[in-house]
């Protein structure tokens, strides 16, 4: 397998893999699907590759400089907190007051999809050390060497595979919405 090949097939099933464990990504990507519609939901899916992208293209320039930045990493985990507990406070809220369409706290705004996606995206650091990890591994495993031209092939198999792991979220999660509520207006 020519070596193209096989850095874009690594950052295509890396990704693709690494989005399919519940996250606040992938569940919001579900929710605006349900709620508004799959076209929002791409775009909020866009919104979050471009930014993992332009994460995973820093981290290969500069792997040692970012791990150096101890604050900026605390600050990036405080705020993530902060929007999983507002996420999951607003869930709550809702599901008391038996509001089924209503949207939780983080989702009920008119921020445009693609900049919510970039902006929730921005602040999930856990992505930061998944890619170090994996580019690590890929660079000592000769599959991964520092050339612009690999690093652009991974970066597209990234984006393509997060977006195919949102659209296992996005269309399944609104076929399993749209079966359950078949199911309850059957009976």
């Amino acid at each position: 397998m020519p070596k193209v090949l096989k850095v874009f097939y690594w950052g295509l099933a890396i990704s693709f893999l690494g989005t399919l464990p519940l996250g606040t990504l992938n569940i919001s990507a579900t929710q605006i699907a349900v709620q508004e519609s799959v076209i929002q939901a791409i775009y909020f899916s866009l919104g979050c590759l471009v930014t993992e992208m332009v994460y995973v293209r820093l981290s290969l320039v500069g792997i040692n400089w970012v791990r150096k930045q101890v604050k900026l990493m605390k600050l990036m985990e405080w705020i993530t907190l902060v929007i999983i507990l507002a996420l999951a406070i607003g869930s709550f809220i809702a599901a008391s007051k038996g509001a089924a369409g209503e949207k939780n706290v983080v989702l009920n705004n008119n921020m445009p999809r693609f900049l919510l996606g970039m902006l929730m995206s921005a602040l999930n650091p856990i992505q930061i050390p998944f890619w170090f990890g994996w580019s690590t591994v890929l660079f000592q495993k000769g599959v991964l060497e520092p050339n612009n031209q690999l690093y652009n092939i991974y970066i597209s198999g990234i984006g393509l595979g997060t977006l195919l792991g949102n659209f296992v979220f996005i269309f399944g999660g609104k076929w399993i919405v749209g079966n359950i509520a078949n199911s309850e207006a059957s009976h």
